[in-house]
């Protein structure tokens, strides 16, 4: 790991490859997991304000787990979630002709119909946030679900932080990521 202002980033960040490969993977990582999606507290009040917006990108059995649930739940140990239809996929997730799995919120506001992307968690995948007091951990999180992105990833030579170059930039700036790059450029020469 190396220190880049206040967080701490793996350096799998630079070494590892990465790409999504949504033909071979279908967004299973909207789907597969035991929890919902993390959601920061900025981000529920978000969520309560556009649900009205999203609801008509959403599915009959999201909306309803929405609605039984809310637009966000609190887990156990007390961090914010995107709630599940019954225990499996994300409550936000639309499915596709070919059964990919989509953001309901990415696609309202690729349409105009919000302002917000996605929760910040969902826009880093597969890079992961974990927040402390006085830093912020900035790690890859593999899965095995992903090795048709770390394949594409490996073909197409694109390193785990260029995949997520705009999430990296919206949570912690553009200079930050120019940092990054510079650390990259020197730890892989």
């Amino acid at each position: 790991m190396f220190q880049l202002g206040k967080a701490l980033v793996s350096e799998s960040l630079i070494e590892d490859e990465f790409v999504c490969n949504l033909s071979a993977c279908k967004g299973i990582c909207c789907v597969e997991g035991e929890a919902g999606a993390p959601v920061t507290s900025e981000e529920v009040a978000i969520l309560q304000d556009i649900y009205p917006k999203v609801k008509p990108f959403l599915r009959p059995e999201g909306i309803e787990a929405i609605e039984a649930q809310g637009t966000y739940i609190v887990a156990e140990n007390g961090e914010f979630e995107t709630p599940l239809v019954a225990g499996k996929e994300c409550a936000y997730v639309a499915f596709d002709t070919n059964g990919t799995a989509s953001c309901g919120i990415e696609t309202a506001y690729k349409s105009g119909a919000v302002n917000f992307q996605k929760p910040i968690s969902c826009h880093l995948y597969p890079v992961r946030i974990q927040e402390y007091s006085e830093f912020s951990a900035v790690n890859y999180h593999q899965w095995s679900i992903c090795s048709a992105a770390c394949l594409l990833g490996q073909q197409l030579k694109v390193p785990v932080y260029q995949f997520v170059k705009d999430a990296l930039v919206r949570r912690f700036g553009i200079d930050w990521y120019d940092a990054l790059t510079s650390i990259a450029r020197e730890h892989r020469s």
